[in-house]
């Protein structure tokens, strides 16, 4: 006991020694002795110095060739879209599950949604809840509050989840991409949204002075629907006016010559099933920082004042599994959401755990092993929506590899399609949007608990 004592006491006093410090020249001497200098190592630095991508060097070649792309089950899908230079992957993702639906139902062999339709629907709403926000927290302290300071960092932008399209499509409808084609700043956004935000920050400040100068609400949000009119005018000057009557002509699979005129929030009632929305589908989660059975919202996180915030439920691994492999069996494509930066291989659409050897590479170990480590440090994070379409599964069932329809083009991947193993699933795989009813019992009863507040700043978002 006296030895245990005495030895507490004496660690305690060596680390109360350990204090900040520089890197001086004792330091700066035992940290470049640790570079050896070894043959290996010069030739390492001769190769990795003359080549900008690490991921050609640290590819695995006796892992090359392990992983096909074919699946047991798969969902019955056709076409590949591109979203360009915009972060619209939660748009295109959410309409390429509906795009098999509406082929089957016209008798169509392609199809695509205009997603500039809805794109421009998204910048109105998202600019008018930014404006609605200002008012509501105008008696705040615009640097020190951080929910002010948040809105003005980011008035608006090109992302969003599932919960978003679900508010722009329900309130406005959707048009086939011949109704309303792309432009140049849908397929590239940065200068739009920069105008946009400039724009916006400008209006918003312009509220907050009204206000603290005496002005009432009644007044400020006469003056935001002058601002919304200067909204609607750099959308349409850069995306074009938004059609409130299309006529549509398509071809069938026989041939024949067809056409439709419909309103956009007719054509979206009629190709979407009956119970397309928040009360028969859930996003599910895997955040292994959190207890698991428990929903999760997080605030202010819509693109419509009026629209539902993002929720989802947060789950271990093989219950999303489950699920998932019930709803491609099912023929239901998946709204999912990734990880795609870590260990894919683009060339071959192949994201594998061991397609690269980093290790080998740099003679050292550098990364971060554990998924809620990497989450909370932010060095990983769900980045890309894609839709999930196929799992293979080994003679017991158990999941083996899985494929998304991703939506950069026919010349991205495989084919415009991305096969990941099932080990890879586990450690980049984030969100999906799950029909209720292929939950498990215990999944579905957590769905009636109150859902957990989290801000739009946290480490997960």
């Amino acid at each position: 006991m006296k030895k245990t004592l005495i030895a507490i006491v004496m660690a305690g006093a060596m680390s109360a020694n350990l204090t900040a410090q520089e890197i001086g020249k004792h330091e700066l001497e035992d940290i470049r002795e640790s570079f050896t200098g070894t043959v290996d190592d010069i030739a390492r630095m001769n190769a990795i110095s003359g080549n900008r991508d690490l991921r050609k060097l640290a590819v695995d070649r006796e892992h090359q060739g392990k992983t096909d792309h074919f699946f047991r089950y798969r969902v019955n899908v056709s076409g590949i879209t591109d979203q360009q230079q915009s972060g619209r992957c939660w748009m295109f993702t959410s309409m390429n599950v509906l795009r098999p639906s509406v082929m089957e139902k016209f008798g169509i062999e392609e199809f695509d949604f205009s997603h500039n339709f809805c794109y421009f629907w998204d910048l109105f709403e998202k600019s008018n809840l930014f404006l609605e926000n200002i008012i509501r927290t105008a008696d705040r302290d615009i640097i020190m509050d951080r929910d002010v300071a948040w809105f003005f960092q980011n008035p608006v932008n090109d992302g969003g989840v599932w919960n978003s399209f679900l508010n722009i499509a329900g309130k406005y409808g959707v048009v086939p991409a011949s109704a309303m084609p792309e432009t140049a700043h849908s397929d590239n956004t940065s200068m739009l949204t920069g105008i946009l935000n400039e724009y916006l920050r400008k209006e918003g400040y312009a509220i907050r002075q009204m206000i603290s100068s005496g002005t009432s609400e009644v007044k400020a949000r006469e003056y935001k629907i002058g601002a919304m009119k200067g909204v609607y005018r750099i959308l349409a000057l850069c995306l074009g006016e938004p059609p409130a009557v299309f006529t549509w002509r398509y071809r069938t699979a026989d041939g024949e010559i067809k056409s439709l005129t419909s309103t956009p929030a007719e054509f979206y009632r009629s190709i979407v099933p009956a119970d397309y929305g928040a009360g028969s589908y859930i996003m599910v989660m895997h955040d292994p920082t959190r207890p698991y059975y428990k929903v999760y919202e997080i605030e202010n996180y819509r693109n419509t004042f009026e629209g539902v915030d993002w929720k989802y439920l947060n789950l271990p691994l093989d219950e999303i599994k489950a699920s998932a492999i019930a709803s491609i069996k099912a023929d239901e494509a998946l709204y999912a959401s990734c990880d795609i930066s870590r260990y894919y291989k683009a060339d071959e659409g192949i994201a594998d755990l061991d397609i690269y050897d980093f290790e080998a590479l740099l003679g050292m170990d550098f990364e971060i092993h554990d998924k809620a480590a990497r989450i909370m440090t932010r060095q990983s994070g769900s980045a890309h929506a894609m839709t999930l379409i196929a799992v293979d599964t080994d003679d017991s069932g158990k999941p083996v590899k899985w494929q998304f329809e991703n939506s950069w083009g026919p010349s991205a991947g495989h084919e415009g399609y991305y096969t990941f193993t099932d080990a890879w699933f586990d450690e980049y795989m984030f969100r999906m949007v799950i029909r209720k009813c292929h939950l498990s019992q215990k999944a579905a009863g957590a769905l009636d608990t109150e859902p957990v507040m989290l801000p739009a700043w946290d480490y997960m978002f």
